[in-house]
């Protein structure tokens, strides 16, 4: 019967993959729509804030996921507690990244204060649940930090985390399938970790997130939104701290961090996007690299007489993969 415990991933993937088509419709039919930067002509016909339905599918498996554990198995203990925490966690930011997405990034959205206040109370259900372990193995040697693992470094995971996932964006398929590539590993090192309950929550984001990348993939026809990006972030988060492995998705991880300097470097105000020609490919929208994006149009335009968005992505997608490989010696 165990096999019902994986039928969660199903039902978050076919969740997406059907409602997907009538929220694009919906959008179309409300004018709830973005632009499509990084073509030429930058097309306003791109749905919008797709990322709710990933969001409700991935809550419906999950969900189905505690019902199988409660009526099939007689299962209810910590883990229960557990995955609804981390449940709240991801919920409190998918309303932050909708309430960001409504006001509008071109005018400002949630101010960057008040963001990072909202990324630390959601990440109250994980503290008062004392989630993880305080014991930090660094690899070299080990340190138990008390109740300054609560109530310090979670909340600067889950801040950290949630707004350098956001960074790394504005690329057809880009943040979709960069969240299916890190979130499938993670779900391998909780598995292999001895936490095959988290892996299965983690698949669920995954299968929702394959079917999003179906319709959010070049040429896009529903773009994510900060609702999106900031409940995988939260995701990432919250599954590294339960699972006690820290340092393999800081590693992972390090792409993000690069970006976040990058975008440093430029006052955080700096768009990601390229300079969109004609032809469709695209040239470095600044004289400096302020961004993974820039660095991509930049090193490809030197194999490549032509760099399209979707060389880009792929790009990206390439440099995650190499740090994911190599943080395998690390298991």
């Amino acid at each position: 019967m165990e096999w019902l415990l994986f039928v969660s991933v199903f039902i978050s993937f076919f969740s997406a993959f059907l409602i997907l088509p009538k929220w694009i419709k919906k959008c179309h039919q409300t004018n709830l729509l973005w632009q499509d930067m990084n073509k030429f002509d930058k097309p306003k016909n791109v749905a919008a804030s797709g990322g709710l339905v990933v969001i409700m599918a991935f809550v419906l498996g999950v969900l189905f996921y505690i019902a199988v554990r409660s009526f099939v198995f007689n299962d209810l203990n910590r883990v229960t507690i557990q995955i609804f925490a981390l449940l709240s966690s991801v919920l409190v930011l998918s309303i932050v990244g909708l309430t960001d997405d409504l006001l509008g990034w071109q005018h400002g959205g949630l101010s960057k204060r008040f963001r990072v206040f909202l990324a630390i109370f959601a990440a109250v259900p994980l503290i008062v649940i004392n989630a993880g372990d305080s014991v930090v193995n660094l690899g070299f040697a080990s340190f138990n930090f008390g109740l300054i693992y609560p109530l310090i470094f979670i909340p600067i995971g889950i801040v950290g985390c949630v707004t350098t996932y956001n960074f790394l964006a504005g690329f057809n398929g880009l943040e979709s399938g960069q969240g299916i590539l890190i979130l499938s590993y993670l779900s391998f090192v909780a598995y292999f970790t001895g936490n095959a309950w988290l892996s299965v929550i983690g698949l669920c984001m995954v299968g929702a997130l394959i079917a999003f990348y179906f319709y959010n993939k070049f040429p896009a026809k529903v773009f994510p939104g900060d609702i999106l990006t900031w409940s995988v972030g939260a995701l990432i988060a919250g599954m590294a701290i339960l699972g006690n492995f820290e340092k393999i998705a800081i590693f992972i991880f390090i792409p993000y961090i690069v970006e976040f300097f990058l975008k440093l470097r430029g006052g955080l105000k700096k768009s990601s996007f390229g300079i969109p020609q004609k032809d469709g490919s695209l040239k470095m929208p600044y004289d400096k690299v302020y961004g993974l994006t820039h660095l991509s149009i930049l090193i490809l335009s030197k194999f490549k007489k032509k760099v399209y968005e979707k060389d880009v992505v792929y790009f990206i997608f390439l440099i995650e993969l190499v740090f994911i490989l190599l943080s395998m010696f690390m298991l």
